[in-house]
């Protein structure tokens, strides 16, 4: 059985190589989320959400991650054209071998287009 460490790290490496299917096989149909600016709620919602920004990265640089039980924090610079400094943090809860609860922070300003 996979640890909810290894559920958040298969999920994680899915969507930043831009396979949002895959990843959206990791995270319980009830899934909630908060991010900036919006509240999910559901499968759908979430996938449409991540499928939105999965195209955008050119690369993704990992800063750390915490791991307690069901629990699991990532820390990482997801890379665009926009930033490539700009630091993420995820927390997540996993039930039932599924992601059922995230946490996403990150400055949304910095992901707007490129200035230019």
């Amino acid at each position: 059985m996979d640890t909810a460490y290894d559920i958040v790290q298969s999920y994680h490496r899915a969507w930043t190589s831009g396979d949002v299917e895959r990843a959206m096989t990791y995270v319980a149909d009830d899934i909630t989320c908060r991010a900036p600016g919006v509240d999910l709620q559901g499968k759908e919602a979430y996938g449409r959400y991540i499928a939105g920004f999965a195209p955008t990265l050119t690369g993704i640089g990992d800063i750390t991650e915490f791991s307690d039980g069901d629990r699991v924090a990532l820390f990482y610079y997801p890379q665009t054209a926009a930033t490539s400094t700009a630091p993420a943090a995820e927390y997540f809860t996993v039930r039932d071998g599924r992601i059922s609860d995230s946490v996403l922070i990150f400055d949304r300003l910095s992901y707007g287009p490129p200035k230019g």
